[in-house]
């Protein structure tokens, strides 16, 4: 087996469900189409607390990225064949903008915006440098 790290991005297809180990430590695991095109779908299993943060806060149809171990494993599908997946285990993760079921959506009035006038042209001197 090898071991990557990975950066992806995409859509989730099938929402977290969390599962407990037989030493009550919760494993959520997710699909996320990794393609706009076809359907290309990457399995994401987060452990620990980031199990219980991605079944709180994903839903199907969010667009996140993902960092975490790439890994490959072995499925047994319903008629009993064996089929290779491709696995990232989830270091963390972050919902994008335009999710549809953004948290907390920020309206224009709240962001803060900054005139020509707010910055100015003096350079910062070597002394003000912290390093």
């Amino acid at each position: 087996m090898s071991l990557a790290k990975a950066v992806i991005s995409g859509t989730v297809y099938r929402s977290p469900e969390k599962r407990f180990t037989s030493n009550n430590v919760p494993i959520s695991a997710f699909a996320i189409n990794i393609s706009d095109n076809e359907e290309s779908l990457v399995r994401v299993v987060a452990k620990g607390n980031l199990a219980t943060m991605a079944e709180e806060n994903i839903a199907k149809g969010d667009r996140i990225v993902v960092e975490g171990r790439l890994q490959n494993n072995v499925v047994k599908n319903e008629d009993g064949s064996e089929k290779k997946i491709v696995e990232i285990d989830a270091y963390t993760f972050e919902k994008l903008a335009g999710s549809s079921t953004a948290s907390s959506a920020k309206s224009p009035d709240s962001i803060v915006q900054f005139g020509q006038d707010d910055f100015s042209d003096d350079l910062i001197g070597e002394d003000e440098i912290p390093f």
